[in-house]
């Protein structure tokens, strides 16, 4: 046994059970009613990683936790378990059991709940006799246990009560034969998840005449073909999630309207072809009062919104982000007062914000709103006082103009992206009282200093960007107190003065120890973690990260009058992945502590004017693939390593340095040959303009 937590402490031989730790007796009978070796779990810190904050907020929604901090590992369940005769509940998912019969179940006569998840259960043929049969069985998990096919399905005729059957993450290829004989017997609705398995064909036709069924779970398998007119024999739906079947397809059929109790579907990442407008249409008809989540992003819907996507009172989340919708926004959207989360990134819309920020009942509700990546144009309106729960804005990649309105600094956002627009203007002041995660206002044309608010009380500070602006000055001291930044991207500005040392204060590039390894935020309309996203240029090209997003460290300091050397603590930021410093006006050598950034995969020195050798500490850096130390006037022999010597000649070129990669031999000193025998380089001299430009 494995009890890092000291979770067993209280199991005294000899002492009452009924008071140890995971074990509830009855209060009458004194019999061992409940155990439950499931960790009870404290709100974690606020900079947790994503998994403990996920299964905190299930904890608080009454969801079981599979990630025990009790590990059994390989151990068998000893069969006087099945003695437990009046045990209702048995919590022992996230273990590493190895059990090779079920038949200790039949002896838990009153068993109600039975997790399992996360034991290996291929040798267990039984398993689905044992617990299918059960004639008290409510709730049966048994996710990630490597179950697989059923070769001979059974005639069940006894269980009438199972409620909630989890077979996610197992390698079933069809729907268990079985489950639908369980259904044909069962006098309540049921809940079904066979989410990540490896279902590869059309949704069985037997499937659609479930009509007990109250949740469905297929999502992240292989399912192909389309959905049948025949989903709408599910008259009990309440949650339809069929998401991440890529290869689901076609229109969808109008029997949508029969789902009259529908409250979240979720067909997001497939391959849909329809007009939004028909949709909303069939929904419209029998659920406008129950529907509260509608997930259909990255599909191939078209056409425009209409009037009557208002009409839904309850709906909270919607997304119909990444597909071909087009046409203005409708106002009818600011009539949707339950709405908190609303994405339609990725798609043709046009016409202004004004409607939709200012003319709307849900103005308190909103949470996350995501226009990204459309033809919105015109100015921010300023009257966001009353979105005070908005949390989430991201209008980047449009055409707005104009300067940020006031309104905007006095709503607590902790993500704010403006990239790609054509705004002008100072950064408010009045942004010093937020914490932000996240900052990009990458792309327009912000002007005066770096601000001076960007401080320690923005410490949850993860990305900031300002490339590509108009904004001068020195970077403020200050900055190097965002012990939590990752991402720093000043570039293509007109910033000068020199790099501080205090840059090895960003404790996030110097040792992730204690850091999270994702950026995310908790939206209220679901049970799951919503990520940020953010584009980043490394290596010289721009790439959209947003899960990974937490894994990357870089700093981008490019195209500025920086002045002065690169300072040695820079080398203190040893989990830095990507450093460019390139078309500056710095000046001396390059630092031998650089060599200390064993994790480097892109460095950018060149167009500077730094003198001296590469330090033979380069040759450390074994993930290095982009390097660039052109324009520069170093001098000497580049030092050998595998790296190094893999790149091409202009990442060398404008110098006075030899040897492998480049054709210039060096002389026993370490100078070029021709530098040597005629006092000057001639490859110095001539300058490649186009690579220049």
């Amino acid at each position: 046994l494995i009890d890092p937590s000291n979770r067993l402490s209280s199991w005294v031989e000899g002492g009452d059970c009924c008071e140890w730790i995971g074990v509830v007796c009855h209060n009458s009978t004194g019999h061992v009613h409940q155990l439950n070796l499931a960790p009870t779990l404290s709100e974690p810190d606020e900079f947790a990683p994503c998994f403990e904050w996920e299964a905190y907020e299930r904890s608080k929604l009454g969801g079981k936790i599979n990630s025990s901090l009790l590990e059994l590992k390989h151990l068998r369940i000893p069969h006087n378990l099945g003695n437990l005769s009046k045990l209702h509940y048995l919590d022992l998912g996230g273990n590493y059991l190895k059990p090779k019969s079920f038949q200790w179940v039949s002896g838990l006569s009153s068993l109600q709940y039975l997790d399992l998840s996360g034991a290996d259960l291929s040798k267990a043929n039984d398993w689905l006799q044992l617990t299918f049969k059960h004639p008290s069985l409510l709730e049966l998990r048994l996710s990630n246990c490597g179950l697989e096919d059923d070769p001979s399905p059974i005639s069940v005729n006894s269980t009438k009560s199972l409620v909630i059957l989890n077979l996610s993450g197992n390698g079933f290829s069809s729907v268990p034969k079985s489950i639908f004989s369980l259904h044909s017997l069962m006098s309540f609705d049921l809940i079904l998840d066979l989410t990540l398995n490896h279902l590869n064909s059309s949704i069985p036709n037997s499937m659609y005449s479930l009509n007990r069924l109250q949740f469905l779970s297929l999502s992240e398998n292989q399912l192909q073909g389309t959905i049948s007119r025949a989903i709408g024999n599910l008259s009990s739906i309440t949650h339809l999630d069929l998401c991440s079947n890529f290869m689901l397809e076609g229109r969808l059929p109008t029997s949508l309207e029969y789902l009259c109790k529908l409250k979240e579907m979720d067909l997001s990442y497939e391959k849909i072809e329809d007009g939004i407008s028909e949709l909303l249409q069939s929904l419209s008809r029998c659920c406008l009062g129950s529907l509260e989540s509608l997930d259909m992003a990255d599909n191939q819907l078209s056409g425009h919104l209409t009037d009557q996507l208002g009409q839904f009172k309850n709906l909270a989340y919607l997304s119909l982000a990444r597909n071909k919708i087009f046409g203005p926004i409708q106002l009818s959207i600011g009539e949707l007062s339950s709405l908190k989360f609303f994405d339609v990134s990725e798609n043709q819309l046009k016409g202004s914000l004004f409607d939709l920020v200012c003319n709307s009942p849900s103005r308190g509700a909103m949470e996350a709103l995501y226009i990204d990546k459309n033809l919105i144009s015109g100015e921010i309106p300023d009257c966001w006082n009353h979105r005070q729960n908005l949390g989430l804005l991201n209008l980047g990649s449009n055409s707005l103009t104009g300067k940020i309105p006031p309104s905007l600094g006095h709503i607590n956002l902790s993500m704010l992206n403006l990239w790609n627009n054509s705004m002008f203007g100072a950064l408010p002041s009045t942004f010093q009282n937020f914490t932000f995660i996240m900052l990009d206002f990458s792309e327009n044309h912000f002007n005066g200093s770096v601000p001076e608010w960007i401080r320690d009380k923005h410490s949850r500070l993860k990305v900031l960007s300002l490339r590509s602006n108009n904004f001068d000055g020195h970077i403020p001291h200050k900055s190097c107190d965002l012990q939590y930044l990752q991402n720093l991207d000043l570039a293509h500005n007109n910033i000068s003065g020199t790099i501080s040392k205090c840059f090895s204060n960003l404790t996030a590039m110097a040792n992730r120890s204690n850091q999270s390894y994702y950026i995310y935020e908790w939206v209220s309309t679901r049970t799951t973690l919503f990520y940020l996203s953010a584009l980043l240029v490394l290596k010289g090209r721009e790439d959209e990260y947003s899960a990974t997003l937490g894994l990357v460290t870089s700093m981008d300091l490019s195209t500025n009058s920086l002045t002065g050397e690169i300072p040695k603590e820079i080398g203190s930021l040893i989990e830095l992945w990507s450093l460019n410093l390139s078309a500056n006006l710095l000046a001396g050598n390059i630092p031998n502590e650089i060599g200390y950034m064993e994790l480097m995969e892109s460095l950018g020195l060149s167009m500077n004017r730094l003198n001296g050798e590469i330090p033979p500490s380069i040759s450390n850096l074994n993930f290095l693939n982009h390097f660039n130390v052109s324009y520069n006037n170093l001098t000497g022999q580049i030092p050998t390593s595998t790296q190094l010597q893999s790149f091409e000649n202009f990442s060398h070129m404008g110098n006075h340095l030899c040897g492998p990669p480049l054709t210039k031999n060096c002389n026993t000193k370490g100078i070029p040959t021709d530098v040597a025998n005629n006092g000057s380089s001639s490859e110095g001299s001539k300058v490649n303009w186009l690579f220049v430009g």
